[in-house]
Formats: C-alpha cells, sequence, structure tokens
C-alpha cells in the first residue's frame, strides 16, 4: 500500500505546539498519525524558513517524526508562472529533506485555458529527477465544478491522488466524499483516492467533531486507504474541538510503526515504569553514569527503580534535542519532579537489533 491511515497538513511549524518539533511529533503519535504533510515550498522560495535566522524548520521536524515511526511528506503549493523553476524548486527540497512523499497543491492559477502545458512542463520535470519518492496532487474536490483545470494532467504523473473535500457552508461530508468519489473514477486517469476533509472554518462557517467524525467514517466505509485532515492550526483551536475526533477516531489497520527505541525509552520513563525502561537493554546491555556502570538486568531495573521512585518522583521527562548518526542516538532532555529537576540531561545511546546495547548518561538533579 502507497500509504495509509490518518495524516495532517501542517502548514506554518511555528505557530503548532510552539513550534517544538519533539511536541509536533509526540501530538501526532497520540492521534494516531500514520504522516504529517509539511509545506515546504511555494512557488518559487522554500517555505518554513524562520524569518530572521533564516533557519531551515523542516529537518528537525522530520527527524522527530521519524523517531515516532511517522512519515514525513512535504508540499508545495505551485502557481504555474514559472513551472520549470517550481519544478528545479520542488527537486531540490524533495532531495535535500528526503522526504517519504511529496504532494503537489495546484489550485486557481491553473483554471485558464492553457494551462496545461505548464502543468505538463512541471510535473514532467520533477518525474525525470524523483523516481524513487511518491509524488501526488491536492486540487478540486468535484471535476466538473473546475474545468478547464487540467485534472488528467497533474494525475497522469502522480502516484496518488488527494483532492480537497471540504464541505464548507454545508454539513453532509459523506455524500460529498462520495460526489467526489465518483467523478474521479470517470476521469481517463485513476490514481490511489486519499481525500482530505476539513477540520477548519472560514466565512463564519466551521466543521464540527461530529462531521469530522462522520468523514472518517465514510472514507473507512468506502474502503478508502486513509484520510487527511486540513489543517493542524485549526483543528486545535477552541480547545482541540476538531483535533479530538480525528485522534480518537480507530483507524483500522493503521498506526505509525514502532516508534525508534530512543523515543520507547523515554515513553517508559514518562510512564514511571523501571521494569519497562529496563527491557530495553540488551540482556548484557551496559549504562554508564557518572557514579557507576550497570550491565546485569537487575542492576539497571534497580537503578531506575531509585531514579523513578526517590530522585525524581512523578517526573514529566521532555525531549529537548535529538540526533542520530548510524546505531547511535544522542538525546538532550530536562525534567520536571515533584522533588526536583533536570535541566542539563543527554544521553548517548548504542543501538543494536533496537534494543539498547550501550548507554551514556549525564545530568544533574536541582532541589526543589
Amino acid at each position: 500500500m502507497l500509504l495509509q491511515g490518518k495524516g495532517y497538513y501542517l502548514w506554518k511549524i511555528d505557530r503548532v505546539e510552539g513550534g517544538n518539533p519533539y511536541k509536533i511529533a509526540e501530538a501526532a503519535h497520540r492521534a494516531g498519525l500514520s504522516h504529517v504533510l509539511i509545506k515546504v515550498a511555494d512557488g518559487r522560495y522554500d517555505y518554513n524558513i524562520e524569518k530572521d535566522t533564516k533557519r531551515d524548520l523542516v529537518p528537525p521536524l522530520i527527524e522527530a517524526l521519524r523517531s515516532r515511526g511517522i512519515q514525513a511528506w512535504g508540499w508545495h503549493y505551485i502557481y504555474g508562472k514559472y513551472p520549470q523553476t517550481e519544478a528545479k524548486r520542488s527537486i531540490q527540497r524533495i532531495q535535500q529533506l528526503d522526504l517519504d512523499g511529496f504532494i503537489v497543491n495546484a489550485e486557481k492559477e491553473f483554471k485558464f485555458t492553457g494551462m496545461d502545458v505548464p502543468a505538463k512542463q512541471y510535473m514532467q520535470e520533477v518525474r525525470k529527477k524523483i523516481r524513487n519518492v511518491p509524488v501526488g496532487i491536492s486540487t478540486y474536490r468535484y471535476p466538473s465544478y473546475h474545468r478547464p483545470f487540467p485534472f488528467e494532467t497533474f494525475l497522469e504523473y502522480s502516484d496518488i491522488n488527494m483532492p480537497q473535500v471540504y464541505w464548507v457552508q454545508a454539513n453532509n461530508p459523506g455524500a460529498q466524499l462520495l460526489k467526489s468519489l465518483r467523478e474521479y473514477q470517470n476521469l481517463k486517469i485513476w490514481r490511489p483516492y486519499f481525500p482530505t476533509g476539513a477540520a477548519y472554518g472560514e466565512h463564519g462557517w466551521r466543521a464540527t467533531p461530529e462531521q469530522v467524525t462522520a468523514f472518517l467514517k465514510a472514507c473507512r466505509d468506502y474502503n478508502l486507504p486513509g484520510a487527511n485532515f486540513w489543517e493542524w492550526y485549526y483543528s486545535k483551536q477552541n480547545d482541540g474541538r476538531l483535533w479530538e475526533p480525528v485522534q480518537n477516531f480507530p483507524w483500522p489497520g493503521s498506526g505509525s510503526s514502532q516508534p525508534d527505541v530512543s523515543m520507547r525509552y523515554v515513553d517508559a520513563l514518562n510512564e514511571g515504569d523501571p521494569v519497562k525502561v529496563a527491557s530495553l537493554y540488551q540482556q548484557n546491555g551496559v549504562h554508564v553514569t557518572s557514579k557507576r556502570t550497570l550491565q546485569s538486568p537487575t542492576d539497571i531495573s534497580s537503578w531506575y527503580t531509585d531514579l523513578l521512585s526517590k530522585k525524581l518522583p512523578n517526573a514529566r521527562f521532555q525531549i529537548t534535542g535529538n540526533s542520530q548518526k548510524d546505531n547511535i542516538r544522542t538525546l538532550t532532555w530536562t525534567a520536571e519532579a515533584d522533588t526536583g529537576k533536570v535541566l542539563d540531561g543527554k544521553d548517548s545511546l548504542g543501538i543494536k537489533d533496537e534494543q539498547i546495547a550501550y548507554h551514556y548518561s549525564y545530568f544533574t538533579i536541582q532541589t526543589a
């Protein structure tokens, strides 16, 4: 299967979850998302670049998502005026970011006679260079309403079709989904249909939690591989009323793959479960602290029992940095506990066969 499960479009990284890539990845994991679609380019320019420092906000988010077993797709809004230049920008971002998939977002600028020419120029150029990354199109829900938009031109060079099935000013998401599906089935070119639903509002209208759930149920009933929603920031407004129905909907057979062992390690710490933490080590795994070296499963478990029950009771661990090179994971972290806090946590984990083979840890506890 090319892609399956629940996904979210993310427009501006710095306005969701405080712009923290690890909080974004954690939220995506809790919601059971299989993928996140991040805006990486707009026309001829890169997107999600920090204005003052010019820092690219996308790579750390991709790294954080992948550590949670979540695919990172990119999307690019194109205008068609400079198709070759836009194609080069797309290619550069796909290759630079090592994206899991890429979506072309084309809309009103292509609703004119003759725009099939720049559409073809753009798509051909992208597909010449991008062969091993799935490419798709995101555009209007009803082809019959938007001619002469070149639907078939974009679909010819696409691997997946992600139409925007937004039931704006209406309350019938299931019926609109079926109409969209049937219209695309009647086109000359068919690609796997993976719709995007509405988790936002505009012009005084706003989707309801019940409609979001109904859309997901309809996708499931029509045996579609999954569904996306627009858009992360908007759905989190009003105490997350539109985020919760997506998070709570159990997509059959979906869910992200198992997170990296480094993330499972942090999760086990946050659960306060020393046995679960120790189970992540190999039978002969070694944990080196500032005071001693621990090797047996019993000693490692006892050390975590002391840490989580006495030194940092009821602690909440928060990752502040995460890097990976070959089989080594390097984490920096903070923790807040009943009796104190840690601001300088750092761990180096050597991974073998999805378990911790060796572990160097350093931190200091500031008492409350």
